[in-house]
């Protein structure tokens, strides 16, 4: 465990970005970078932070959530240097945030359970937006199977909404005809049509696409290196019935 506090390691990685981003005698490479080129970077922290949390490796996550700090100190040091905003700024703003939408813990509103929480944390939401619609502030940036659920959910909640899974159902059949009548030109947004109803109906059952789908890479990869550890040659060199049947042995395995 750190022998700094909270407040002086906090305060210590501010100095240490503010030193590399020092015009006079900072690093290059940091002081050359600017929002657009970081923000890469710091998708890429938040993902290992949660490839982390998956492997429940902990001394791993540690890091990731350090390297992920300093993505925020990164974007604040920026911000205060062009005169927007500073590192103080973005803490009191989030602190803020988190007062205001749990009135059941620092006010005297109440709730009954998780779900009463997340009804009245989207509620707040809301009436922060104000008049800019049901789907302001669903970011460009996330990934494209998180943005679908979450414009979704956004939607459903002014009654924009299939009543059952009956519905996307049905409509995955409809979109996989039209991409089965598609010409060339059109075939893509009609595969992005058929990709949108899955997680429409994946939302109505009460999975999340984007886990499910992450789920499902692990375990296609987990299987794909097994058949090439039990292949008795090159799998380029196998046709796709002698690969079939490797597969088949290792799903037989997993299960056994």
């Amino acid at each position: 465990m750190s022998k700094e506090t909270a407040p002086e390691a906090y305060a210590r990685l501010a100095d240490v970005m503010r030193a590399l981003r020092d015009p006079a005698r900072g690093c290059p490479w940091d002081i050359e970078q600017d929002f657009a080129s970081i923000a890469p970077y710091t998708i890429e922290e938040a993902h290992e932070v949660a490839d982390a949390i998956a492997r429940g490796d902990m001394a791993d996550l540690q890091g990731e959530l350090g390297d992920l700090l300093l993505q925020v100190v990164y974007h604040a040091q920026m911000a205060a240097e062009a005169g927007h905003f500073t590192l103080a700024d973005v803490t009191s703003g989030i602190t803020d945030k988190m007062v205001r939408r749990h009135p059941h813990v620092f006010g005297d509103a109440s709730v009954a359970d998780a779900d009463a929480q997340t009804a009245a944390w989207e509620d707040q939401k809301a009436r922060e937006r104000g008049n800019r619609g049901a789907l302001a502030g669903v970011a460009l940036g996330l990934p494209a199977l998180m943005r679908a659920q979450k414009l979704q959910r956004r939607a459903a909640r002014v009654g924009f909404d299939w009543p059952d899974a009956a519905g996307p159902r049905a409509k995955i059949n409809e979109e996989l005809a039209e991409v089965e009548t598609a010409d060339d030109a059109s075939r893509a947004g009609e595969i992005g049509d058929l990709l949108f109803a899955v997680v429409n109906y994946a939302r109505h059952l009460g999975i999340d696409a984007e886990e499910t789908l992450r789920a499902a890479n692990a375990k296609f990869e987990r299987r794909f290196n097994a058949v090439e550890a039990i292949a008795d040659k090159p799998l380029p060199d196998m046709d796709i019935e002698a690969l079939e049947a490797l597969w088949q042995r290792v799903k037989a395995a997993e299960r056994s």
